[in-house]
């Protein structure tokens, strides 16, 4: 909202006043003489992820013609400012292909239906220029290592990188993944990326949660010719493993600084680093899934060494909830980025408000409300995420509407 603080002053004195102002401030006098500070609203984050794997939100089906393509985006745009949310983090590229002409990898699928097909038009640089028309920042969200969400080589374009190099593939869970040991599949990763941040005014590189893949039972992620060759001085392979999780965040951190020194790096990773149990500097949860030893992604290490711009912990659990509870999570990740000048946003499920599969809590259109109130507890929290666009817009409880009524009375401009 906004705060005017108002006192009165000699003529001539409007210095005294200048002590008071920060940065967005202005002074203004009214017709009485006095001098007043107007308080500018505060910066927040309100971002939504706007997800095209497999058509979860945007288009919603492929082969639609470009310009029913462009009207859906333009409502999810349209749909964030409504919401006076102020960040896109757009899905740019879900499976190793891309949603702009790429020079390394080939159109995505989820647009005409066909890999590689070019859909006439660059959705990338159309949701660029259309987002900033709209003052919305628009975060290019991209997935370094997901080849394809089938275990099927044959599938892809002849000229995909994947299946130029097999020795790069490694399948797992029914999915085909690039292998994060490879120095040459680091390296491409990040060109396939960075090529878009070199060719459009995006706001920020953004990744998920997807590193090494999750694990599943009785399955196992063969890398053992790559570990045999770049193993050597490592303990054991998962810290091997996280090492090459290292080298992709810092090497990228470092590239996008050379390109465009002013660019953001975000990343949102499965909110829990590690169990107390585990380690004792880690949240006190009981979750199945450990980032630091299942994905081999040091998240919280990667905040305390600033390698990162902003993280974006994906908190996607009621209050009270005994395993992982958001109202024990969002103190311990306000700790881990305080000191450090990384911005902490929470990432918010959505998705989960009025789902019959969720528990009691999420039937409540006011759960998400209650996230928001308890995030003011703790300074170092600057913003929420909510995943995703199609339940932004759709709001089958009014969660939504909801938060927006309860915390965002105002557009508001994202911290910088």
């Amino acid at each position: 909202m906004w705060h005017i603080t108002r006192r009165s002053f000699a003529a001539g004195t409007a210095g005294a006043l200048s002590g008071l102002l920060t940065a967005g401030d202005t002074m203004a006098y009214d017709p009485g003489g006095e001098l007043g500070v107007i308080r500018r609203p505060r910066r927040e984050f309100r971002g939504m992820w706007l997800a095209t794997v497999a058509n979860r939100d945007w288009p919603s089906r492929p082969g639609l013609p470009a310009a029913q393509q462009q009207e859906e985006l333009i409502g999810f745009l349209d749909t964030a400012v409504r919401r006076r949310l102020n960040v896109v983090i757009f899905q740019v590229r879900p499976t190793a292909d891309a949603l702009w002409p790429s020079p390394y990898e080939p159109w995505a699928e989820y647009l005409t239906g066909e890999q590689g097909g070019d859909p006439g038009w660059d959705p990338l640089g159309f949701a660029v220029r259309e987002a900033h028309r709209r003052g919305l920042e628009l975060h290019a969200w991209f997935n370094p290592y997901r080849i394809a969400n089938h275990a099927d080589p044959s599938r892809l374009v002849p000229a995909h990188p994947a299946r130029l190099h097999p020795e790069w593939v490694v399948p797992y869970g029914g999915r085909l993944y690039y292998n994060p040991g490879l120095p040459e599949v680091r390296r491409f990763v990040q060109d396939a990326m960075l090529h878009a941040a070199q060719g459009y005014a995006i706001d920020a590189v953004h990744w998920d949660d997807y590193f090494y893949p999750y694990p599943r039972p009785g399955e196992v992620f063969d890398d053992d010719a790559a570990w045999e060759r770049y193993g050597t001085g490592f303990p054991d392979r998962a810290a091997w493993r996280r090492d090459n999780t290292d080298r992709l965040v810092r090497e990228t951190a470092d590239r996008i600084k050379r390109i465009k020194p002013r660019l953001r790096f975000g990343i949102s990773p499965f909110a829990v680093w590690r169990n107390r149990a585990t380690d004792p500097e880690g949240s006190e949860t009981r979750a199945g899934v450990q980032t630091y030893d299942d994905l081999y992604a040091d998240t919280r290490g990667w905040v305390r060494k600033c390698w990162i711009d902003y993280v974006v912990p994906q908190v996607y659990w009621h209050i009270g909830f005994e395993a992982a509870d958001y109202a024990k999570l969002v103190p311990w990740w306000s700790r881990v980025v305080d000191g450090t000048g990384v911005d902490l946003f929470i990432g918010e499920a959505l998705y989960k408000a009025g789902d019959p599969a969720q528990p009691d809590p999420w039937q409540d259109p006011a759960e998400l409300s209650r996230h928001l109130t308890f995030d003011k507890n703790w300074l170092q929290v600057r913003g929420n995420v909510f995943f995703s666009g199609r339940e932004v817009a759709d709001d089958p409880i009014g969660a939504m509407a909801r938060v927006v009524a309860d915390h965002y009375p105002t557009p508001v401009r994202p911290p910088r």
